[in-house]
């Protein structure tokens, strides 16, 4: 059975160095209270307290126990929507400024961990985004080379027939590579932040959620489970996570399961034929998957959405396996250790935000990019509580959209990620059919 002895908890919990002691009790005035100890509440915290304020981080559950844990450990440039897409939003000028924040954010984080001497496994590995058909692949190629000369951003093309270079499958027709993409452990690097605010003296306080919150003339009075907490100023942190406390986020974020498997360890001659060149990919599916080698280069971790409805590791796992093996034959009898969820927060306009809005300080909706952009615009967060003008990013202040009767609960993602599933897989039959014509005139 390739699933009898999987576990379902993040494969990146295994081996890591134990959590660090923690507060089990709150403090019953602060002078900054932060709602989510994730990477963007981290962040903001070792900003604050580095600056001589007393913080207090408050969890629901366990820290870091959302997506920081639970991610693909995956760094790109992290802002979905091309320039032209923005332009006709903002303006060329404001739309280039967003676009050079996700920059930011890669050449930050990468900045803090040498810094900080955090050992997560990071590397400046590349990714290899993958074309699911000629359409494509044509598709990449003019939109790397437009990328290439607007905003200097380094790729290069890798046609059908070299594919093996990078990724030994024959799925895909080529794709284009991002040399300066990256990747990381995210637990290691979670529990690093963990350590490193600590030492800051942050007060940091897990199984604490934070139930009602009122506005009074000194700051904010929050209930949590564990008692009442006066505070001047609140970071809301909470992203894919986020509930009725805050109900104006709450109707501008989409919480979507994203499920990730972890195989058991591969022969090196295998691994090193499946990613002979050790890169992060991804691929031109409208229903992403993602996909890596663990940092040991032992296993293969990949992740996606596997369903409609949301689902249970126990289920996302065999369907996680299935697509696994339609990419890399080779693995249709290996076994899967671990399979896990962890909640990611879109937006109606797939763009970060950031701001403060009825003096609630936030930073959320990284659309499934947000190691890079998460902890970057965290620490831009902590920045503007001190009032420091170097906070203020392009990202600040936009319209924050949502849609008439959203209240949070995504009831149209089912026929949405269907049909989006669906054009998927035309696509795919399309592409298939096209190179059996192919192989058939030749």
């Amino acid at each position: 059975m390739l699933m009898a002895e999987c576990r379902n908890t993040s494969f990146w919990l295994d081996g890591v160095s134990p959590m660090p002691v923690v507060s089990d009790s709150i403090k019953s005035e602060v002078d900054v209270l932060v709602i989510g100890s994730g990477y963007t509440g981290l962040q903001a915290a070792l900003q604050i307290a580095r600056a001589g304020r007393d913080v207090l981080v408050v969890d629901s559950g366990d820290l870091g126990q959302g997506c920081s844990t639970r991610n693909g450990g995956q760094i790109s440039t992290s802002v979905k929507p091309s320039h032209d897409k923005l332009a006709q939003k903002f303006g060329s000028k404001r739309a280039t400024n967003i676009r050079r924040e996700g920059e930011f954010a890669l050449e930050w984080i990468e900045a803090f961990v040498s810094e900080e001497n955090i050992d997560c496994d990071f590397s400046r590995c590349g990714r290899f985004h993958a074309a699911h058909s000629p359409e494509h692949y044509e598709f990449l190629a003019r939109d790397a080379e437009i990328v290439r000369k607007s905003e200097s951003i380094p790729s290069f093309m890798v046609p059908k027939k070299d594919q093996f270079s990078e990724l030994g499958t024959e799925l895909y027709h080529g794709g284009v590579v991002f040399p300066r993409h990256a990747s990381l452990h995210p637990a290691k690097y979670h529990h690093a932040l963990l350590s490193i605010v600590l030492r800051a003296g942050v007060t940091l306080v897990g199984h604490c959620e934070a139930k009602l919150m009122n506005k009074t003339t000194e700051g904010f009075e929050v209930s949590t489970a564990k008692g009442i907490i006066k505070c001047k100023d609140v970071v809301v942190a909470t992203n894919g996570y986020t509930s009725s406390l805050t109900p104006w986020l709450k109707r501008r974020i989409i919480p979507i399961g994203s499920y990730i498997i972890a195989t058991d360890e591969i022969e090196p001659k295998l691994m090193q034929k499946l990613f002979p060149t050790k890169r992060i990919v991804s691929d031109t599916c409208k229903v992403v998957y993602y996909y890596r080698p663990s940092p040991d280069h032992k296993r293969v971790l990949f992740g996606g959405r596997v369903s409609a409805k949301e689902t249970d590791p126990s289920i996302s796992g065999p369907k996680l396996h299935k697509d696994l093996t339609r990419i890399f034959p080779d693995l249709k009898d290996t076994k899967i250790t671990h399979s896990w969820l962890g909640t990611v927060a879109y937006t109606f306009d797939e763009l970060a935000h950031t701001g403060c809005y009825n003096g609630i300080y936030y930073a959320m909706g990284y659309c499934g990019s947000g190691v890079s952009m998460a902890s970057y615009l965290g620490m831009r967060l902590g920045q503007k509580v001190l009032g420091k003008p170097e906070g203020k990013t392009a990202l600040d202040d936009l319209p924050f959209p949502t849609r008439p009767l959203y209240q949070g609960n995504p009831w149209f993602l089912p026929a949405v990620v269907s049909w989006y599933r669906w054009r998927d897989q035309q696509q795919i039959i399309k592409a298939q059919r096209l190179q059996v014509r192919k192989s058939f005139v030749a």
